[in-house]
């Protein structure tokens, strides 16, 4: 079983305060500004579908794909439970962001919660953005979000402990991470113990995310490679200017 499908087990759990419907606010204001016709949405690494329930109760039709079968599986459950026409919008499927071929293209492309910076290679982050450029037509929007780096090296990462808990568990999440300056990434090292509440049994796993921080410029190489024109660049939620204390960039790209 690979990381991401330890971690969907208690990935909602964990982010359960995550305020998705803001977020999707945020979104749909730059889809507005950008691509008012867009109703058809693709999302690239779409995790258990925080997003993609939001956008369909907003109207828009949502194609998630994720590397993780168990958030697929999640993320479909999650859309049956809502209105059969909401419901309908939804459609999620295994797949890699780096090879994804859909046969099929969208008003705009998202990638959010920073799965761009997933892509920790050259090849890799090339072969995401042509993932998106692919699945667009002429004018189409592209959105997504990564860590930025003046803010990653000024503001460096530290270690955390997280408690969360429900009706049925007990998390306890330990997060060590380690710089790797060469490679712009850091490896982020969760180590969480699970207790159950119920009988008190015990379940520890230990996983290793690897993160890769970007800068404007190889942003911009990236995009126009991939045959984008950048429209914005600016700190996640707020749009104010990308600096050292941004550590959430988001970037809206139009397919040239």
């Amino acid at each position: 079983m690979s990381v991401f499908d330890l971690y969907a087990a208690y990935y909602d759990l964990l982010y359960r305060d995550k305020d998705y419907a803001g977020e999707v606010d945020y979104l749909l204001g730059l889809i507005g500004e950008a691509a008012p016709q867009a109703r058809s949405i693709l999302e690239l690494g779409c995790g258990t579908g925080g997003h993609a329930l939001e956008l369909a109760r907003r109207g828009y039709s949502v194609h998630g794909i994720d590397l993780s079968g168990s958030m697929v599986e999640q993320a479909r459950q999650r859309g049956a439970a809502l209105s059969p026409d909401e419901s309908a919008r939804l459609e999620f499927e295994v797949g890699d962001i780096r090879s994804y071929r859909g046969g099929r293209s969208f008003d705009a492309a998202i990638s959010l919660f920073h799965v761009m910076s997933y892509q920790t290679g050259n090849e890799d982050q090339a072969a995401a953005f042509a993932t998106a450029r692919r699945h667009l037509p002429q004018g189409g929007l592209f959105v997504f979000d990564f860590w930025y780096g003046p803010a990653v090296l000024t503001d460096r990462p530290r270690d955390v402990v997280k408690r969360v808990s429900d009706e049925r568990i007990e998390v306890l999440r330990k997060t060590t991470p380690t710089m790797h300056v060469n490679l712009n990434r850091v490896d982020v090292r969760f180590d969480v113990d699970i207790v159950s509440r119920s009988d008190g049994d015990t379940r520890q796993l230990s996983e290793t995310h690897r993160m890769r921080y970007l800068f404007l410029p190889e942003v911009e190489r990236l995009l126009q490679s991939a045959d984008f024109t950048l429209l914005s660049a600016h700190a996640w939620l707020t749009r104010k200017p990308l600096d050292d204390r941004t550590w959430y960039g988001c970037v809206a790209a139009r397919a040239a």
